[in-house]
């Protein structure tokens, strides 16, 4: 039982050794795309308000013209 425990520990170990240095280093071509993407993901959000805002008005506009023509029939 006590050499499970030791080998087990070992592993254990040498799994987190490996996580650290797996971590450790980014390639700068990978920082270079998650900063090009990040860019892009926010100037389709820019884009995406400036078409969102006329559509929720022209929605309430519509609302409210049906409720004052159901409500003059």
């Amino acid at each position: 039982m006590k050499n499970f425990f030791k080998n087990g520990g070992l592993v254990l170990a040498g799994s987190v050794a490996g996580v650290s240095v797996a971590s450790a280093a980014l390639p700068a071509a990978a920082t270079t795309a998650f900063t090009t993407l990040s860019d892009d993901v926010l100037a389709l959000v820019d884009l995406a308000w400036t078409a969102a805002i006329p559509i929720t008005v022209a929605f309430i506009i519509l609302r409210m013209f049906k409720r004052a023509a159901s409500s003059a029939t």
